[in-house]
């Protein structure tokens, strides 16, 4: 264990729904006193922008595919988590058993930049308010601008040691609920999330990098959810694709690995109408490599066969809990662009 991560669990104590030593794997671990996902509650808004204490694991996050004024293709990520060490909702300051792991990137053909914070709850370093919506860690944030509505409109900003970007987001379509009205099961053993997204921003902004500021327009998808125990305990990863395809439609396709794969996903029409996919509807075939660099997706009964690449292989998120997350470009039946996280994989 290097030294950050002992400054890691000094600092947090332990996050235990990321595991210590399994990553990914530690979703499946026990959830005794925490809430579950129930199919039978409605999402309401803006109160399901904030966070969710006695759930156990919870995450905003927003990718961004990018275009330069130079003509070339960027990515930037936005991601903030909030982990509970205990069900219990006692304690003032650092008692408080909520904690905040943060990342941001940015991704460009040759470059990949990464950057990570830590906070624990209740001393006002970190957290989200629904109404209205701001999400924090230290100096980074996203936030609706004063006067906004919901996740309408944002403001994302971030900075690392070599990075910086200030990017401003204006939604062109609806909230997108997951699976059951925003109950999506992850497994045969029907381990859950509440899910939703808002795919439907479209971005400008600028980007501050070490060869100089590239001004950026393009597409970003923001994704929300909050669970006890997302995964099976076989279960050790997944691969999350998130395009948005030229013709104006949206897809979120996924692939949860374990004994069986377990596939799910949503085909977003451009007025936000929604068919819910699962594992007869979805074709995901990996190319070469751990993790695979390029893939086919397929939805043969939209008849939609994209072939997958990614802008930067070395888009690697060297954080604590190590994963890849990268902009990608597609092409086949439908051109396009989007996001891949792939998580539960070795990494060099």
């Amino acid at each position: 264990m290097n030294a950050r991560r002992w400054l890691v669990l000094l600092v947090l104590g332990t996050l235990p729904a990321w595991g210590q030593e399994g990553g990914f794997a530690g979703l499946g671990s026990d959830v005794q006193g925490f809430a579950l996902p129930d199919p039978a509650r409605d999402l309401v808004f803006p109160r399901d922008h904030g966070a969710h204490e006695d759930f156990r694991i919870e995450w905003w996050y927003l990718t961004a595919s990018l275009r330069g004024a130079d003509g070339r293709d960027y990515g930037a990520q936005w991601t903030l988590f909030r982990s509970a060490l205990s069900p219990e909702k006692t304690g003032t300051g650092w008692s408080v058993p909520q904690v905040w792991m943060a990342h941001a990137a940015v991704t460009t053909p040759e470059s990949h930049h990464v950057a990570e914070r830590f906070a624990r709850g209740g001393i006002g370093q970190a957290g989200v308010t629904s109404e209205p919506f701001a999400a924090w860690i230290d100096d980074w944030s996203m936030r609706a601008p004063e006067g906004g509505d919901g996740l309408d409109r944002l403001t994302i900003d971030a900075r690392g040691g070599d990075f910086a970007y200030a990017l401003q987001a204006e939604a062109e379509g609806p909230l997108v609920l997951h699976g059951q009205g925003g109950y999506s099961v992850k497994g045969p053993g029907g381990q859950a999330s509440h899910y939703y997204s808002q795919p439907f921003y479209r971005v400008s902004g600028r980007l501050s990098l070490p060869e100089g500021a590239v001004e950026v327009t393009g597409h970003a998808w923001l994704d929300r959810e909050w669970s006890s125990q997302p995964l099976d305990r076989s279960q050790s990863g997944w691969d999350w694709f998130a395009f948005h395809l030229d013709n104006g439609r949206k897809l979120m396709a996924a692939r949860v690995r374990g004994a069986e794969p377990f596939l799910f996903g949503s085909l977003i029409d451009p007025d936000g109408r929604v068919r819910v996919l699962d594992g007869d509807d979805i074709a995901l075939r990996p190319g070469q490599g751990t993790p695979p660099m390029s893939w086919t997706v397929e939805l043969p009964g939209e008849g939609l066969a994209l072939a997958v690449e990614a802008v930067n292989p070395a888009s690697r998120m060297t954080t604590s809990v190590p994963y890849w997350e990268g902009p990608v470009r597609v092409t086949g039946s439908v051109t396009g662009r989007g996001y891949l996280e792939m998580t539960g994989y070795p990494l060099d």
